[in-house]
């Protein structure tokens, strides 16, 4: 299969699913329902296949840089630009076409370790979250047409390397979410659909200003690029919005300056944040949870707020990684504010889906702090940890979360209440929904052994190497975290409540979706190593290799002039920080 069909479909199968869907018979909601769940199992299956592309052949897990180099476009009479040699970057998942010649906008898209975890998560989320759909029973073509255009947004933002391109998703993912808690959702669900438009809206705004500065700034070195279109040696004059290249000139030039960084930095830190979400920009998310239907919980939870921190963590850090440095300790702060924020938020709720939202404010938390806690002054290897652990963070809580909101719907479609005071006795009453929650909800809180666990120990590792007093801060919220997890356990399922007796058990639907959930959280906390990390970190620790170059290269004293520095791709083998293994006191405890 070739990178361009492949990659393509990623994102077009649930496209053009959603275009099937809208064509079945208004009476047919059974088949609506089995066309789209096979769209989404291909999709699935195209992100496994791309996976395995990656993990099988060396030219595809080769460094980006590299791989983009190898992908070149060439001007042709008559003005068009075409691909100089389909076959030399066939088989590496790179694909560059030209789209918008004038403004040097291209059909660029691509995998890395970064992105393609996210992608298989989103494919993976997005499949259990259509199988929990099939309860929906009212105006069913158009929910399943909505949610198909939903993933195919979500796709096309993890597999974009173009930032044009990627705000086109970005911004076309907000209208079918608002379309699907504002007309599925519950009681206030126009309230709750308005605000998250609103908020993210706002969020996109200060995306694009960082886009459009990145794109006309005038810089003042001279720097030369070698990861551009041609591929050949030229100099670099801003007016690109390419991704790749945009990352080599800012982490290995100082064609955007100290000054020029910092507000790009902060505009993109800003715009991503706030879907992340993190304090003080939270605020929608516990109302867009409450009021969406079950199975967009999920994605929202699952899938969603990721995308804030890939924004982080693909845009904000290589595109500003001077800015990310001297705004470091602000943001490292205020991951630990929003890890304690939420823990407490979370321990006083009693609504169920409530409680679980402002838990993902506090997870989120370790993806920030995870981020910033750049201590490079000697060796880049620590803050390697605390962006791997902001990671694995990510694909944990895309597992656990989902997990979590899927068993409140479980539960309220039975008792149709989310009220904790109200529930109890249900692991007597639901054995096997007892069973599938203690796995889930253990994870969420950091277990040894299980998901959870793998990623708050190598946040808190990078964090104490880089200041002690907001580790010991961010490591007492873990108590936090298993008080309103413990508490949440013994209010829903200890005890004896003859209100529930007689209540089914899960269906056999239901375990299938739940059964995926449950496998993961264990597998990825006794196998982190060889499950994920062994092909996720190469991708991590070369964007935190760019972030130390950079910053040796931009922090220098104010008004010191810009360094021309040729901007070259990274051959397979240049990385200086090896892919982590695990610390010691992880290895023993697994």
């Amino acid at each position: 299969m070739s990178d361009n069909l492949l990659l393509t479909s990623i994102w077009l199968l649930p496209l053009i699913g959603a275009a099937v869907v809208l064509l079945i018979p208004k009476q047919s909601e059974s088949l609506v329902k089995y066309v789209a769940t096979a769209f989404m199992v291909a999709n699935f299956a195209a992100t496994l296949v791309a996976l395995g592309v990656y993990l099988g052949d060396a030219k595809a897990a080769a460094p980006l840089q590299y791989r983009a180099s190898q992908n070149q476009l060439v001007a042709v009479a008559g003005g068009s630009v075409v691909v100089a040699d389909e076959s030399q970057g066939e088989g590496d998942l790179v694909v560059r076409r030209s789209w918008i010649p004038a403004f040097n906008i291209q059909y660029y898209l691509g995998l890395d370790g970064i992105s393609l975890s996210l992608v298989v998560l989103t494919g993976l989320i997005s499949l259990l979250a259509c199988i929990a759909s099939w309860n929906i029973d009212r105006q069913v073509r158009g929910y399943y047409a909505l949610f198909l255009l939903l993933v195919a947004s979500m796709m096309g933002v993890f597999v974009s390397l173009d930032l044009f391109l990627f705000y086109v998703f970005f911004e076309i993912m907000l209208l079918p979410m608002y379309f699907l808690i504002a007309i599925w959702g519950g009681e206030n669900r126009e309230y709750a659909a308005i605000k998250f438009l609103l908020y993210t809206l706002f969020g996109s705004v200060f995306i694009l200003v960082s886009i459009l500065i990145l794109y006309f700034w005038p810089g003042d070195a001279g720097a030369i690029s070698l990861v551009n279109a041609t591929g050949q040696a030229q100099a670099f004059h801003g007016h690109s919005f390419d991704i790749v290249e945009l990352t080599a000139i800012a982490t290995a030039s100082s064609y955007y300056g100290r000054h020029i960084q910092g507000w790009i930095f902060v505009l993109f830190l800003v715009g991503f944040i706030i879907k992340l979400p993190s304090f003080p920009f939270h605020t929608w998310l516990p109302d867009a949870h409450v009021q969406a239907p079950t199975p967009i919980s999920m994605i929202l939870a699952g899938v969603l707020l990721k995308i804030g921190g890939y924004g982080l963590i693909r845009l904000a850090w290589p595109l500003a990684p001077a800015g990310a440095y001297d705004w470091s300790y602000f943001v490292a702060a205020l991951g630990v504010f929003s890890i304690i924020y939420g823990a407490l938020v979370a321990m006083a709720q009693t609504d169920f889906k409530k409680l679980v939202a402002y838990s993902s404010v506090s997870h989120m938390g370790y993806v920030t702090l995870g981020m910033a806690v750049m201590n490079l002054s000697n060796s880049p290897q620590y803050y390697a940890y605390g962006v791997n652990g902001a990671m694995y963070m990510m694909l944990a809580h895309g597992i656990t979360s989902a997990g979590m909101f899927f068993l409140v719907g479980v539960i309220y479609d039975r008792a149709h209440t989310r009220d904790l005071d109200k529930l109890g006795g249900l692991n007597n009453i639901m054995p096997m929904y007892g069973a599938v929650s203690y796995v889930i909800f253990f994870g969420s809180m950091g277990l040894p052994g299980l998901c959870g666990f793998v990623a708050e120990v190598f946040v808190l590792l990078a964090a104490f190497n880089y200041s002690v007093r907001l580790a010991v801060v961010a490591a007492a919220a873990v108590v936090l975290t298993a008080g309103y997890i413990l508490w949440t356990i013994q209010r829903v399922f200890l005890g004896r409540n003859q209100a529930w007796k007689g209540l089914p058990d899960m269906s056999l639907r239901e375990i299938v979706i739940a059964a995926p959930l449950v496998v993961l959280t264990v597998l990825m906390g006794v196998f982190p190593q060889s499950l994920i990390l062994s092909w996720m970190s190469p991708s991590v620790n070369q964007m935190v290799n760019g972030v130390f170059t950079a910053r040796e290269l931009n922090t220098g004293a104010p008004g010191q002039p810009p360094v021309a520095r040729l901007v070259a791709p990274r051959v397979p083998g240049a990385e200086t920080v090896a892919a982590p293994a695990l610390p010691p006191v992880v290895a023993r405890t697994l």
